[in-house]
């Protein structure tokens, strides 16, 4: 894809940004760097917070990451006055493991962007290595706000 799929078409950083400062999403440290026409990029930091007892960043982590990118990406192509969207199912294959230090990033694309259902596809790489570390699959479902 290379048209423009948010439904603000002059999106910026700046548009999306109180969307970080709470929730889940503050205290896994988790930003978004990067909108483009069709694909959104968020990072995290792997912390002790974010690890399982190994060391090695948390699936679960991975997974928070990842419905993340897709959430966000996914309700940022309607128009929130009259819809918002919801996850339905989460699918994640974790390829490689990061560690505590690393910093892992989430490239989120549109697979197929439905009027109900939409699919993204997100990845996960280490920052430093660029190494797949995790390939996600979200679907959401746009509802209508009443």
């Amino acid at each position: 894809m290379s048209d423009v799929i948010w439904h603000k078409k002059d999106l910026k950083l700046e548009d999306i940004r109180s969307v970080f400062e709470t929730n889940m999403l503050k205290a896994l440290e988790i930003v978004c760097t990067e909108i483009g026409d069709d694909f959104l990029v968020l990072e995290m930091p792997v912390k002790q917070a974010h690890a399982q007892p190994f060391g090695l960043l948390h699936g679960g982590a991975s997974c928070v990451l990842a419905e993340s990118a897709g959430s966000i990406a996914s309700n940022l192509t309607v128009d929130s006055k009259k819809n918002f969207t919801l996850g339905l199912e989460i699918n994640a294959t974790h390829l490689r493991s990061a560690k505590i230090g690393d910093e892992v990033i989430a490239l989120c694309r549109p697979v197929r962007l439905g009027r109900t259902v939409q699919v993204w596809d997100i990845e996960i790489s280490s920052r430093n290595q660029k190494t797949l570390l995790c390939k996600s699959r979200l679907t959401t479902m746009t509802k209508r706000r009443v």
